[in-house]
């Protein structure tokens, strides 16, 4: 998926659906930071600006129940220097997979 996104966008997009989660649950900010054993102004911080150091990120995923997705992450088949027939014909080997 190709993305025109900043990074910062991407952290803030991030942190707006992080703050979802955490409203559906009823939680406080306050109440995040403290279960994930970071600072309320961290939090706080992180909700208004996608800012949190990678740890902390993870401890607030974790409590969340999305730390796996993280480790997902990078697991896949790197894609990167396959030219365009490549790809496109690993795309028709997997559809013809998924319909075998």
């Amino acid at each position: 998926m190709l993305t025109l996104k900043s990074s910062p966008e991407i952290a803030l997009a991030l942190a707006k659906r992080i703050r979802e989660r955490r409203l559906r649950r009823g939680w406080t900010q306050a109440e995040i930071a403290r279960r994930a054993g970071v600072r309320p102004a961290t939090y706080v911080l992180f909700e208004r600006t996608g800012q949190i150091a990678f740890l902390r990120l993870l401890k607030v995923l974790d409590i969340l129940e999305l730390a796996d997705e993280v480790d997902r992450i990078a697991r896949g088949e790197d894609l990167f220097g396959m030219s365009l027939d490549q790809l496109t014909q690993r795309q028709r080997q997997r559809g013809s997979r998924k319909s075998a």
